[in-house]
């Protein structure tokens, strides 16, 4: 069984016991339940139910177990020609990783 949910604006397909990387949660900590509720798509072994918009009952329930994860280093490179000028400038996303603890449907 799995199900397809939107968490901060980007939708994961969520199976009990797996881990993602969310955008970052503020005001959570390790080891705290965390609920989501906008479950668009159920599948429960072949049986498919899409929510119109969500489906309502289901939820998932996660695990935070680190709040606060960097993701990779992203250089962005600008350079004019001709003119001598060039920038470089990095950023790195910050992440918090969960695990999912149960499904309902």
């Amino acid at each position: 069984m799995y199900v397809i949910v939107e968490i901060n604006g980007q939708q994961f397909k969520a199976e009990e016991g797996k881990k993602l990387f969310v955008h970052h949660i503020p005001n959570v900590e390790g080891g705290a339940p965390v609920e989501f509720d906008k479950v668009l798509l159920v599948d429960n072994d072949g049986t498919i139910t899409v929510g119109v918009p969500t489906v309502e009952g289901a939820k998932v329930v996660c695990e935070v177990i680190s709040p606060l994860v960097k993701g990779e280093k992203v250089l962005i490179f600008k350079k004019k020609r001709r003119k001598g000028h060039r920038k470089l400038n990095g950023h790195r996303q910050q992440f918090t990783e969960v695990r999912i603890k149960e499904v309902v449907a």
